[in-house]
């Protein structure tokens, strides 16, 4: 699926900003700690991981979520694959994904099948990780899912400028496509994001933030 990509700017020659929606992909701290403080730990991984343990997200951005989560799940030891689901409307070309991601070190192992996923199928498929991107609007993409995650990482874009990934209706769709016992974490602390996780089953609780976020969002599945 070759194609231009979604367009950005940069922000400090480093982060790159999206131009649909004027937000920046990651922390301007450092956005490799910003997901582990917020997805990883938000969701209690990697204590919770198990052999065939399966992570599903909204908006893969620059992929530093997935290869937190690989590392991880790498460093736990466990067995297998992990498996990760990411839903994604509009991917990064692979010039800017690269630059994004030249900042992290121990991003370097997974930036060229990040980068070839992207451009062709969504797959990845090792030894130690079953990657699937599925391309197009999550309003639609999700609710047609055949799969269950054990743990969402919700990461969006700012929900006042891309509303459409914190719809009711689509969170709905992500509490029935969670396990028994599945979770949900977010950078977002917004009322309307919390009310609608809420409203689709999960117990939300607000708990600090990374950086100058004073306030994230987790979700166990009641």
């Amino acid at each position: 699926m070759d194609q231009p990509g979604h367009p950005v700017e940069w922000r400090d020659g480093r982060v790159p900003v999206s131009r649909h929606f004027d937000d920046p992909f990651y922390s301007l701290e450092n956005g490799l700690e910003e997901t582990r403080h917020v997805f990883l730990s938000g969701n209690d991984l990697p204590a919770r991981f198990r052999p065939g343990f399966h992570i599903a997200e909204l908006g893969f951005g620059t992929g530093l979520n997935l290869i937190a989560a690989a590392l991880a799940w790498d460093a736990s030891g466990q067995d297998g694959a992990l498996r990760y689901t990411s839903f994604e409307a509009f991917p990064l070309a692979g010039a800017d994904l690269r630059r994004a991601l030249a900042g992290f070190a121990q991003a370097a192992p997974f930036v060229e099948a990040i980068a070839a996923a992207l451009k062709t199928d969504g797959r990845i498929e090792t030894p130690r990780l079953s990657v699937r991107i599925v391309f197009g609007d999550a309003r639609q993409t999700v609710p047609v899912w055949d799969g269950r995650a054990d743990a969402w990482f919700l990461d969006g874009f700012a929900p006042a400028r891309n509303p459409e990934l914190w719809e009711p209706a689509l969170l709905a769709a992500v509490a029935g496509h969670t396990a028994p016992g599945g979770t949900c974490a977010t950078y977002s602390a917004a009322g309307a994001v919390r009310a609608a996780l809420a409203d689709a089953g999960f117990t939300v609780t607000r708990i600090p933030g990374y950086g100058r976020k004073r306030h994230m969002t987790q979700g166990a599945l009641s």
